[in-house]
């Protein structure tokens, strides 16, 4: 079980256990090298009891259409690159000062050189991304967000046969109205698929960032991918 602590601690404890199959299963276990199917990444994606007692699926779907964004403030999401079949599961964990959540979206398609393409248009966003936002106090008559200001770091990233990229979005709000969100979206490929995998936890009262982020992201990623392999 990979087990985060509640929100309400304010940071996310890096106490995760990779799944017992991680790394140890035969030649025999492992998915055909060819085309990775839709029902392949609908069992790789990890559930809420694999994640930890307090996390749970949200009773409302999110759209499956629709990513998350990739730039700083109050960017749009990129456009699905077409010809992909959609595979998405949402999770989420409230807590009382906070909350985490993860965004497991794979972009299923015919073939490699479809997959590398689709990449290669979420990364041309990506690039686009301004390294720091500041966004002026919002209200509007459905919501109220303070001021704030979101930088946003681009990496490379490779785990195992997947490669890609990772955003990393840090947000701070002012300091009258004390909080944070950090979000990690990784966009990595392999064969016939484009995972873009996005873990995000919010705090309230406090102008810390997450204590154990970048190991908690990097496990969940990890964990998803070395089930297919």
């Amino acid at each position: 079980m990979l087990v985060t602590a509640r929100p309400r601690r304010v940071a996310v404890a890096a106490a995760f256990a990779l799944l017992a199959v991680a790394g140890c299963s035969s030649d025999d276990d492992k998915p055909d090298a060819g085309r990775i199917d839709v029902t392949t990444m609908r069992g790789a994606f990890l559930q809420a009891a694999e994640v930890g007692p307090t996390w749970t699926a949200p009773t409302a779907s999110a759209d499956a259409q629709r990513m998350v964004s990739f730039c700083g403030g109050a960017s749009t999401p990129p456009s699905i690159p077409p010809g992909a079949d959609v595979v998405s599961a949402s999770l989420a964990d409230e807590g009382e000062r906070g909350a985490q959540t993860l965004e497991q979206l794979a972009l299923v398609y015919p073939d490699d050189k479809a997959a590398r393409a689709g990449q290669s248009l979420l990364r041309a966003v990506a690039d686009g991304c301004a390294p720091s936002v500041s966004v002026p106090a919002a209200v509007t008559s459905d919501r109220s967000e303070p001021a704030y200001t979101e930088t946003v770091e681009l990496r490379d990233l490779s785990e195992g046969a997947w490669s890609g990229f990772v955003l990393i979005r840090h947000k701070t709000y002012e300091a009258r109205h004390p909080g944070t969100a950090d979000t990690a979206v990784a966009v990595l490929t392999s064969r016939n698929v484009v995972l873009v995998d996005t873990y995000a936890i919010y705090q309230l009262n406090t102008s810390q960032a997450a204590a154990g982020f970048e190991t908690d992201w990097k496990k969940l990623v990890g964990s998803v991918v070395q089930r297919v392999g």
